[in-house]
């Protein structure tokens, strides 16, 4: 049986009273008592349970979050640094990963619901409004992270991807790049299409004629990159992109991967390569990677606070947090 606050009041000789202020009030108890109890805590490896005192208290001391692809480094120093945050304020963080699964986004959801959780932080997979909105009633508020909410029903911090889009195809067009092909997806991902739509943006804009092609993919992975740079490059040489611009790092460094074990197509000579994201990998690579670099913990930090905020105060308005893109310039994009 797990120890109970009686077994340690009995082991301390102190009433069960006294063993919950030292829990939780320390400072209203002598140091003596606060000595007997917390030697008979560690004698008898009593661990408080926490759930039960949540419920006491009405408040809880977690925060669940959701994210996209585990594997992914941007979204692990975006939990880092929501995690920095979360340290500040005693709050413990719940993690998820969907790996672009709706049925597992749905488990986690539901689990973070029966754990009553503070509040939410989510890179959602499609359109989780609906849901969302259930958790909100319930009294579980959430900040969409890394998405930007377009109707302004939730709070959200994010980068703006349609900049990014156009600031990677912009700097491939001004290295002499003019056939280019966007190679991302699958497209039910709110990134994908705005990095997308700023590419084009880009290529429209430009003021000289540019091919802008689309390599679908049906994830956001090192595997999928590979795949892709294969059937670049199972076209005759003529036919091949001049740039990519991939939707995320891991799919720049698959395509890297590609493009060099083949070894006809030299980068950037041949074929230019730019990424999103700037994952610490991203300078790493056997070309150091260009890439359009998100402030990661900056949005993970910035997102707890919101959430806790809006905790705090269940009529805030929701609010949009728009973090700038930076491009970052490495030998993949090296102009003709």
């Amino acid at each position: 049986m797990p120890v109970s606050i009686r077994d340690v009041a009995l082991r301390a000789g102190v009433s069960v009273g006294t063993v919950s202020n030292v829990l939780n009030r320390p400072g209203e108890v002598s140091a003596e008592s606060v000595h007997r109890v917390t030697q008979a805590i560690e004698e008898l490896g009593y661990v408080r349970n926490d759930a039960a005192r949540k419920l006491r208290a009405g408040v809880s001391t977690t925060v669940g979050f959701v994210v996209l692809d585990g594997q992914n480094p941007f979204y692990t120093d975006v939990v880092r640094g929501a995690e920095d945050e979360a340290a500040r304020h005693g709050i413990a963080i719940l993690y998820g990963n969907t790996d672009e699964d709706p049925a597992r986004e749905k488990v986690y959801l539901d689990l973070f619901q029966e754990q009553q959780v503070r509040g939410l932080l989510i890179a959602p997979y499609g359109d989780i409004t609906a849901r969302l909105q259930r958790l909100r009633s319930g009294g579980i508020p959430a900040v969409l992270v890394d998405r930007f909410s377009a109707d302004a029903r939730f709070s959200s911090v994010s980068v703006d991807s349609v900049a990014g889009g156009r600031l990677a195809v912009e700097h491939l067009i001004a290295g002499g790049r003019r056939r280019i092909a966007f190679v991302g997806g699958p497209f039910d991902m709110r990134q994908v299409n705005d990095r997308l739509a700023g590419a084009r943006a880009a290529s429209d804009n430009a003021g000289v004629r540019v091919g802008l092609e689309v390599i679908p993919t049906s994830g956001m992975t090192v595997e999928e990159g590979v795949a892709a740079g294969a059937r670049v490059l199972a076209r005759p040489r003529r036919e091949w992109p001049d740039a990519l611009f991939a939707a995320n790092d891991l799919l720049a460094l698959g395509l890297l991967q590609s493009l060099v074990v083949d070894g006809r197509a030299v980068v950037p000579g041949d074929i230019a390569l730019i990424g999103f994201d700037d994952i610490p990998f991203a300078a790493a690579a056997a070309v150091p990677l260009s890439s359009i670099r998100q402030p990661s913990r900056i949005i993970g930090r910035t997102a707890l606070r919101v959430l806790l905020e809006e905790a705090a105060d269940p009529e805030s308005v929701p609010r949009q947090t728009v973090f700038p893109p930076e491009l970052v310039v490495r030998a993949s994009t090296a102009g003709r």
